[in-house]
């Protein structure tokens, strides 16, 4: 069965942007021909998952959005005609997880943001997160994790730190 993978990076106190979007504090780790894996990562996918803010804000930066040779559903509230591979998605966010996870294929990569994170984790829906650390404290912004959500046990899988102090922490959900 497909996997459905978070893999994103936060602050030290766990904020995923500063306030206003901001997505600055990033940079203290940003070094030349270093992913942190991602290229490997990316290679295991063929689906993802993107919450609406995510995608405009990736558009409104001037970028294409990086996964369009992917099967992507973007989760929104807005009904609007599909656009190549992307799918702007409206119904029940599990009902399409569950649909996915039972196709054949590759696994799935949630790209965020906060509030699709969390409906996920509300679901329990995830089978793995990989959570980049970036050394930096931020004080206010997107929270990754909001209050309210279930208890639940993860695994640890793996852990690399680099030498710009970024730590990528690999867990295996529902263990």
């Amino acid at each position: 069965m497909r996997r459905l993978v978070l893999y994103i990076a936060c602050s030290l106190d766990g904020y995923i942007a500063k306030p206003y979007d901001d997505l600055s504090f990033l940079n203290h780790v940003q070094q030349e021909d270093e992913d942190y894996g991602y290229q490997n990562f990316v290679a295991t996918v063929d689906t993802v998952i993107v919450g609406r803010k995510t995608y405009d804000w990736v558009l409104s930066q001037g970028y294409e959005f990086p996964h369009a040779d992917k099967e992507s559903y973007v989760i929104t509230r807005t009904i609007q005609a599909p656009q190549g591979n992307i799918t702007f998605y409206t119904g029940d966010i599990k009902d399409l997880v569950i649909g996915l996870k039972n196709q054949e294929g590759k696994h799935i990569f949630c790209d965020g943001g906060a509030e699709i994170v969390n409906m996920l984790l509300k679901e329990k829906l995830l089978d793995e997160l990989i959570i980049s650390v970036v050394p930096v404290l931020v004080g206010n912004g997107t929270r990754l994790f909001q209050e309210g959500l279930p208890e639940q046990e993860l695994a640890l899988a793996a852990v690399k730190h680099f030498p710009s102090g970024l730590v990528q922490l690999q867990y295996q959900a529902n263990p």
